[in-house]
């Protein structure tokens, strides 16, 4: 008999496949209905627990010295905040409550602008309001900063029942500080998240510098949020400059002091190295409403001015090149004052009487604005394209394509004629200006450039401000020295060494003389330009002038070129007597780097070499003595192979040094360590089992533990150091 009850089982089959039938029914439904009806609450929800396509931003190349040296690098920063909500639903608010003075202590030990009270107001105001984003400081702070916070009590828990999260930002920093900061650049700080550059090297070689972004996608795993990264990031590229720290620092010291003394307004110098075009130092200080010089504006490569007198040398080439005349030219100046088509030329020393008549290179010697002009105006001046042709010829008008934004060429107008052979733009006035200097506009490095190629005996250089690429150790991308193109050789031979001779003979015999220096021969040329006020021209209210030296050294093997510019208000105004003092400071100090002087120059032959040694290591002591020359005689010399010895009482007698082992019994007591290093004083009272404590830097100053002091066991001696 089957045991198959069919009444009894057929019943129950049929409810259960019906109860079956209609959760698949209401399933069905319900998902028809969230698919539609509720179709948009549920994206949104989609979209809080994954994101599709998150840009990752790579990390941003530095920006090195000539030497290697971080002139910019980037640097992570942090906002900090409390979810006091978060705090409330993982039922940690009790633990708030009762940790929360300690934590605004901590706050108060890590930010000591805010005090312990102000910080419980504020976040109890966020407790009280249930904020989710509530600042616990309201900049930006540094990893360690970051850091310490993290570890103040409640703080120190997972997100999910502290509350505290933080928001990670891209800072960009400069180790230096402000050095050579406009030619550096810098970044944006409220513009996509910091990493959009402003101005400078950061924004040229930005394509180079920002690398390349990489994708993620975001998934809530477990209520915590998943990053899957689908494309990784490419982090950028060094790039090596070819800024020098210490000439940067030097020229910028020099600059600021002589603007101090003067009162100055702007204050610009730029060093180039001769043979490459590579710009080691480039300043730019402006006084700033607080009295202080900071960089704001990048005068060096931007501001189109009048040179003045630096312009001459420009004149007197074209002369030349053109076969006007030689160096035996001679030109009248007269008493100083000389008429010109209406209007009076005058020299800086027209009330004693000026110069009289005078040859081609002493008009430069003495800066003679009646000399120059004279000249030029007697072989040009019925065909001023001409000279104009050999203005541009010279490359100092020419595009030296400067790889900062804003960077300008020099403007020397070309003249022009009508139809009926009148001058549109021209007048008689106009040559004999313009080769003095006026009615030009010329930035301070295209001048610099023209002085650098005559030093680099004709051949003009591009200014090179970047060297290198640089990824992950090796060179991706050279940017060698270039010629300026067409400018291969700006003039004959004979010439540039005319051209050296007369701008040697300025600083050594001319105007130029404060510029010079006593241990090398320096060539160069002094300016004074007043500055035309656009409109108002020259003469409105107090004169502002600007003042130039721009020259190379040393002369007889040009190494460096620079060029220093100020502009200042009223009188005095010197070219010679302030920008060239500058121009000497920076030569000097320049040059004082390439010097290389042996230790036994250090010697005083007069002087009895009785060094005053203290104890210490004895190996040490005997390889600084005897590499000065110092003859020694130490008694472990035969005990090989000893690695240290500690020596004692010092035995000295006429030139002569004996070093002593001490004695084994000596090793019981503290030794006398004051006025020793921390390394020699710590290991003579560590070798006798003695653990030291270290206070402070410099010299020993304090023992805690008297010399003599008999040794016990868990001696502790504290040692001070200022």
């Amino acid at each position: 008999m089957s045991k198959f009850d069919y009444n009894k089982i057929m019943p129950r089959y049929s409810a259960i496949a019906v109860l079956m039938t209609l959760i698949a029914l209401t399933v069905v439904a319900r998902a028809s209905y969230i698919m539609t009806a509720k179709r948009d609450y549920w994206m949104k929800v989609a979209d809080r627990v994954k994101k599709d396509s998150v840009e990752v931003i790579p990390t941003r190349g530095n920006i090195l010295s000539c030497d290697g040296q971080l002139l910019a690098s980037s640097l992570p920063e942090f906002k900090v905040y409390m979810d006091f909500k978060q705090l409330y639903n993982a039922k940690t608010d009790s633990l708030w409550q009762e940790k929360l003075d300690s934590i605004c202590m901590g706050l108060n030990r890590i930010f000591p602008e805010r005090s312990t009270a102000a910080f419980k107001a504020h976040l109890e105001q966020g407790r009280r309001e249930m904020k989710r984003h509530w600042p616990v400081w309201p900049k930006r702070i540094d990893y360690n900063t970051y850091s310490q916070v993290k570890q103040l009590p409640v703080f120190r828990l997972s997100k999910l029942k502290s509350g505290f999260h933080w928001e990670e930002l891209n800072s960009r920093e400069r180790p230096y500080g402000t050095l050579a900061g406009r030619t550096v650049g810098d970044m944006y700080a409220a513009m996509n998240n910091g990493r959009t550059p402003r101005c400078g090297l950061e924004l040229s070689y930005d394509s180079l510098l920002r690398g390349t972004n990489g994708i993620k996608h975001r998934r809530k795993v477990l209520n915590k949020f998943l990053d899957i990264v689908d494309t990784p990031p490419i982090a950028g590229a060094d790039i090596v400059t070819t800024i020098d720290v210490e000439m940067q620092d030097l020229a910028e010291r020099a600059v600021i002091d002589e603007l101090k003394i003067i009162d100055g307004n702007v204050g610009v110098a730029i060093v180039m190295e001769v043979k490459t075009g590579d710009i080691k130092a480039i300043v730019n200080m402006e006084k700033c409403i607080d009295g202080e010089y900071r960089e704001i504006k990048n005068h060096a490569v931007s501001d189109l001015l009048e040179p003045g007198s630096v312009f001459k040398p420009v004149s007197m080439l074209t002369v030349l090149e053109d076969g006007m005349c030689d160096t035996t030219k001679t030109v009248d100046t007269g008493g100083g004052i000389w008429p010109m088509y209406g209007r009076q030329m005058k020299d800086h020393n027209w009330r004693r009487g000026g110069y009289g008549m005078m040859n081609l290179p002493k008009t430069l010697k003495v800066s003679s604005n009646i000399g120059v002009s004279r000249i030029v105006d007697e072989y040009y001046h019925a065909n001023p394209e001409k000279f104009v042709e050999g203005v541009h010829r010279s490359g100092i008008t020419a595009d030296l394509h400067i790889p900062i934004v804003g960077a300008a060429s020099g403007i020397v107008r070309m003249p022009k004629k009508n139809k009926r052979g009148e001058w549109t733009n021209w007048s008689n006035t106009a040559l004999p200006w313009m080769s003095i200097g006026y009615e030009t506009q010329i930035p301070p490095i295209s001048t610099l450039a023209f002085y650098n190629a005559i030093a680099n005996d004709g051949k003009m250089m591009q200014p090179r401000f970047v060297k290198a690429a640089v990824k992950d150790g090796k060179v991706i991308e050279e940017f060698p020295p270039q010629v300026v193109a067409g400018h291969e050789q700006i003039a004959s031979p004979k010439v540039i060494k005319w051209m050296q001779e007369m701008l040697t003979k300025v600083v050594s015999e001319g105007l130029g003389r404060k510029a010079g220096s006593e241990t090398f021969a320096v060539a160069g040329k002094t300016g004074t330009a007043q500055i035309s006020k656009g409109a108002a021209g020259y003469k409105s209210g107090r004169v502002d002038y600007l003042l130039s030296f721009a020259g190379f050294f040393p002369a007889d093997a040009p190494r460096y070129s620079c060029i220093v510019c100020i502009q200042k208000s009223g009188l005095p105004a010197s070219g010679g007597g302030m920008s060239g003092v500058v121009f000497h400071h920076i030569a000097e100090g320049i040059m004082a780097k390439s010097i290389r002087l042996d230790v036994s120059d250090a010697r005083d032959s007069t002087s009895i070499l009785m060094p005053d040694v203290k104890e210490g290591n004895i190996l040490s002591a005997d390889f600084v003595l005897s590499h000065l020359g110092i003859k020694t005689n130490a008694d472990f010399r035969s005990q090989a192979p000893i690695k240290q010895a500690v020596w004692g009482t010092v035995k000295m007698a006429d030139n002569h040094v004996s070093l002593v082992k001490k004695k084994e019994s000596d090793n019981k007591l503290i030794p006398d360590v004051i006025g020793m290093g921390a390394r020699d004083a710590v290991y003579l009272i560590e070798k006798r089992g003695v653990r030291c404590r270290i206070n402070g830097r410099g010299k020993i100053v304090e023992q805690s533990l008297p010399a003599g002091h008999y040794i016990r066991k868990g001696d502790v001696c504290t040692l001070t150091l200022k």
